[in-house]
């Protein structure tokens, strides 16, 4: 009798267990915080977004930046408040020089933020800017055509025709390289000139080809210029010739592009010349080339760098090392409509031309459009104007 009972309690129970008896509590889902895409790695040809890991500790956030370009998110210093013009590395080879168009002056600034004008002299709009090899003269074109070039170490200066423009000085002497442009076509010249417009010798007849002529005054003495005067090439219409304007009017090999736009930027010692060009092979996004360019290698080994950007936005720290902001996520056709995309933020890469390699070193971390790119001598940091125009400071060691 005990053991029937026993049996029954036994029975009630599993019935109660299997149908009444309440689930066990579902685990708790906690809710991971999502993370924010960065700017960052790039691919093959352009510069693309990365995602962010989280921090160490487990909690999801931003990377830290760095105080020093090591590949990642690095910081950068404002050094004015204010936007600044044709600024230049400084012949002490660590401060830079620049225009402030607020006050008219020209000034110097060291990477501690101090400033010290150049001169206590006044240039009201100035239009463009150049300076010589030692950054202690400069030439001043201003909106009326007028031009002069200031010596910083005198304080003297000296006019220049207005019917000049487009200036360039030597990279071994103080000459200046200039187009004359005269009423008549047939008196328009490609001229070299002394600093104070004496001894002036005509170099290449111009026309009508004015525009078609960059001037760009080789390290080496040789090259003066380019010529984008020729037709269309067979191959195809982004195939072109671009014509070296000799300075002693030697009868240069001109250099095949694959593209338009030309623009360039010599190396140190004058024996490579990187440009870039827009074609429909880059989906008309502006690419990087390199191509031998002293007069007896002119147009040999030329090759891409696979980095879609422009050349003015590359600066050479070395005759082998060369250092390009790359526009992110630069679209299709961006090499045809330039002005629309200028402001895109940049990354910073790091061309090594021996073992043709290109490391991405430096995101900054607040996006920015980085422009007119200045190495000092050292290695050390780099300068660079901002979206804004202001002048910023990056460390690369």
């Amino acid at each position: 009798m005990g053991g029937f009972i026993l049996s029954v309690f036994v029975i009630a129970f599993m019935l109660y267990a299997l149908f009444f008896r309440s689930a066990p509590p579902a685990p708790t889902v906690e809710e991971v915080p999502e993370i924010p895409d960065l700017v960052g790695l790039p691919g093959s040809t352009e510069a693309q977004p990365r995602e962010s890991g989280a921090q160490q500790g487990g909690t999801a956030g931003l990377e830290p930046a760095d105080d020093v370009a090591r590949g990642g998110l690095t910081q950068t210093t404002e050094l004015t408040t204010g936007a600044v013009f044709n600024s230049i590395l400084n012949g002490d080879g660590q401060t830079m020089n620049y225009y402030n168009a607020t006050d008219g002056r020209f000034y110097t600034i060291d990477e501690d933020g101090t400033v010290v004008a150049l001169s206590s002299a006044q240039f009201p709009q100035a239009q463009d800017v150049q300076w010589n090899k030692d950054s202690n003269k400069a030439l001043i074109e201003f909106p009326d055509g007028s031009n002069i070039v200031y010596n910083f170490d005198t304080q003297r200066q000296t006019t220049l025709p207005a019917h000049w423009e487009d200036f360039d000085f030597s990279p071994v002497t103080d000459e200046i390289l200039a187009k004359n442009i005269a009423l008549d076509p047939q008196n328009r010249w490609l001229i070299i000139t002394n600093e104070d417009g004496s001894k002036t010798q005509s170099i290449q007849a111009l026309g009508e080809n004015e525009e078609k002529v960059n001037v760009n005054w080789s390290p080496n003495d040789q090259v003066v210029a380019f010529a984008s005067t020729a037709q269309a090439i067979q191959g195809g219409l982004d195939r072109n010739v671009i014509y070296p304007v000799g300075k002693n009017q030697e009868n240069f090999k001109g250099l095949v592009v694959e593209g338009l736009g030309f623009d360039s930027v010599w190396s140190p010692n004058g024996k490579q010349l990187l440009y870039s060009v827009s074609g429909s092979y880059s989906n008309d996004k502006p690419l990087l080339w390199i191509v031998d360019a002293s007069a007896s290698t002119m147009g040999d080994n030329r090759r891409s760098l696979g980095l879609n950007t422009w050349v003015d936005k590359c600066t050479w720290s070395s005759s082998t090392t060369v250092y390009c902001a790359v526009p992110l996520n630069l679209p299709s056709n961006a090499g045809l409509a330039r002005a629309v995309y200028q402001d895109k933020p940049d990354v910073l890469y790091k061309l090594d031309l021996l073992t043709e390699t290109s490391t991405l070193i430096a995101v900054p971390a607040e996006e920015t459009a980085m422009n007119n790119l200045q190495v000092s001598t050292d290695g050390s940091m780099i300068y660079f104007t901002n979206t804004s125009g202001q002048l910023e400071l990056m460390r690369l060691k």
